[in-house]
């Protein structure tokens, strides 16, 4: 008998890492997360990759998926249309500590991101035939690949925890903040906040059963922030979290949402509504705090 019995309420997916998520009511579960998500980036002139951290606009580029194509706007910009299966010259790229070869998205696209941003950039696409693998001393052992992902194929995070979190920012004279600041993949309803941290092996009923599994929380950088709207910045969605989501499974970093990989189900469709059952890792009130 499970110990957890939900459902799924939204999914996300990222196309292109650090701009505008697309929310979908289904979404194509691969080996390395989401159909689509983070298949491209955007790097400056020495392949490094950058994000909002260092330019917050890039909240502001809109993404459409298309069947053929990815169509980006953004204020005073004509829409980019990118053909999903076209890519021009190789190249190598910098995520994080990772090398990884990629793929140049042409002369077109490097000016609209140029334009917008307003320093030299280009747009690359994941090579698929390189495997980018998670960190093994937190998948168990288990060669995990994932694109442009910060670490890991999926985040999943429950709507209590940012209704807990929104409880506090409204205690402190705060207005609310959408789900969309963190960036998940896969959004859970019905659990009580911070309960996704608690969860071991997550099944959903989607055609052959998937299976996924939370295997680190996420660590916070000061994306959330970020207006998604406006690309305003401002401090106290940080200020809130850091008052009680300090972790120290991660050395007290902030953290809220979960780290997930695939165990099983790829090329299985997640749907909105779907049925989620789950068994807590830990004891019922061991980490709910934390």
């Amino acid at each position: 008998m499970p110990d957890v019995a939900t459902r799924i309420a939204r999914l996300f997916v990222y196309p292109v890492k650090s701009c505008a998520g697309v929310e979908l009511t289904e979404a194509l579960l691969t080996d390395t997360g989401l159909d689509l998500d983070r298949a491209w980036m955007v790097v400056d002139a020495t392949g490094e990759f950058v994000t909002q951290r260092e330019l917050p606009r890039m909240a502001l580029v809109r993404v459409q998926l298309k069947h053929h194509e990815v169509v980006l706007r953004a204020p005073g910009m004509l829409a980019l249309h990118l053909s999903i299966d076209s890519v021009e010259e190789p190249m190598n790229v910098r995520v994080w500590d990772d090398e990884v070869p990629a793929y140049d998205m042409g002369a077109v696209a490097a000016q609209w991101f140029t334009d917008f941003l307003g320093q030299p950039l280009r747009l690359v696409r994941f090579d698929p035939e390189h495997q980018r693998l998670s960190s093994t001393s937190w998948t168990g052992g288990r060669q995990v690949p994932n694109q442009f992902q910060d670490a890991f194929p999926l985040m999943v995070l429950s709507e209590g925890s940012l209704d807990e979190l929104n409880r506090r920012l409204a205690g402190q004279g705060h207005a609310a903040v959408g789900i969309e600041r963190f960036r998940p993949n896969i959004v859970l309803a019905g659990l009580e906040a911070q309960d996704e941290d608690r969860l071991d092996i997550i099944s959903v009923a989607a055609g052959e059963e998937v299976q996924l599994r939370p295997v680190k929380p996420c660590a916070r950088c000061p994306v959330p922030d970020i207006d998604p709207a406006t690309a305003e910045v401002r401090p106290h969605v940080s200020a809130a979290l850091q008052s009680y989501r300090a972790n120290p499974v991660v050395n007290g970093a902030v953290t809220f949402g979960m780290n997930a990989i695939v165990l099983s189900g790829e090329n299985q469709l997640l749907r909105v509504g779907q049925a989620v059952t789950g068994n807590w890792r830990f004891a019922p009130d061991e980490v709910r705090s934390v």
